[in-house]
């Protein structure tokens, strides 16, 4: 049997499932894609090649194995990009939820089945059909849970707009002792620094009560004024429309003071150091032009 446990983002992590690049499958066509910058770097001919992720997944892997942590990856479904494996489930507490994703997303949660078969059946939820959910829109943060929504009357043409109040909803039933704050979050097709595919994409708690925030990734300015005053204008570090771009909120954290961060994110590593985290620099580049990064790449099963 697999235990788990997740309260926060930051807790001492002992098991994560890590998405894995092998048999990614050939470069998608403009219509299959999902989000606006994997679709600007098919055009620009610099769309990643699987070798180069490959490599960038296994430095994550490196370091997991350095903190002895237990690592899960999905099972290989040839021609099939599993990278982002914390879209297809998440954990709260010690309860397990398969994400409701994009219809032809299906078989990338199955990779998964052999370890979703080894948690208690109690502890195994699949969310109803009209809920769409994906776990980069999750946050479990101690009391609360943070959830990333789009409640426009646009909702059905916005590919990606991947959580919806169904399952905000949802989840405050299956958690009612749990304080559920949900933000709306800028969406867009077509120009991915006007884009905030999931809300890691433009926010992400950190240990010693920090944060990493976007302004412009929040539709509702109230919303992100309540972020600012629950961790404290000091302890946040606001990035740019670039640097959401490039996915700099979206580290990983192994612990309250160990975080895997982008080796080009200077400007946060520093910031980071400088806060008192120990920073693992890793090459995640070529993953980020799939406008999703480190935390993307992992599901936490347990920590601490």
């Amino acid at each position: 049997m697999i235990t788990l446990n997740v309260q926060n983002e930051t807790s001492r992590l002992r098991s994560v499932i890590l998405g894995t690049a092998q048999s990614n499958g050939p470069i998608p066509r403009i219509e299959d894609c999902y989000d606006p910058k994997s679709i600007e770097h098919i055009k620009a001919g610099t769309y990643p090649k699987e070798d180069d992720m490959i490599q960038e997944m296994n430095s994550v892997l490196q370091v997991f194995e350095k903190y002895d942590v237990e690592v899960y990856r999905p099972e290989i479904i040839k021609d099939c990009n599993q990278i982002f494996s914390r879209d297809i489930a998440f954990v709260i507490d010690d309860i397990m939820i398969e994400a409701n994703i994009l219809p032809h997303r299906e078989e990338e949660v199955h990779a998964i089945d052999y370890i979703w078969n080894q948690i208690a059946e109690d502890k195994r939820i699949i969310l109803p059909e009209d809920c769409h959910i994906e776990g980069g829109d999750i946050m479990p943060w101690n009391d609360y849970i943070f959830m990333g929504t789009y409640t426009g009357d646009d909702y059905p043409d916005l590919i990606t707009a991947r959580t919806n109040i169904q399952a905000v909803n949802a989840i405050q039933d299956l958690f009612p002792k749990k304080k559920i704050k949900s933000f709306e979050l800028r969406k867009s097709n077509t120009n991915p620094k006007e884009n905030a595919l999931h809300l890691d994409c433009c926010f992400n708690p950190l240990g010693k009560g920090k944060a990493i925030i976007h302004r412009n990734g929040f539709l509702v300015e109230s919303e992100y004024q309540w972020l600012i005053n629950f961790f404290g204008k000091e302890n946040i570090f606001e990035i740019t429309k670039d640097e959401m771009y490039e996915m700099y909120s979206n580290v990983f954290s192994v612990s309250e003071d160990i975080i895997i961060s982008e080796q080009n994110f200077t400007r946060l590593n520093n910031w980071l150091r400088q806060q008192g985290f120990t920073v693992e620099e890793v090459p995640y580049a070529e993953i980020g032009k799939q406008e999703g990064l480190l935390r993307c790449t992992t599901l936490p099963l347990f920590r601490d």
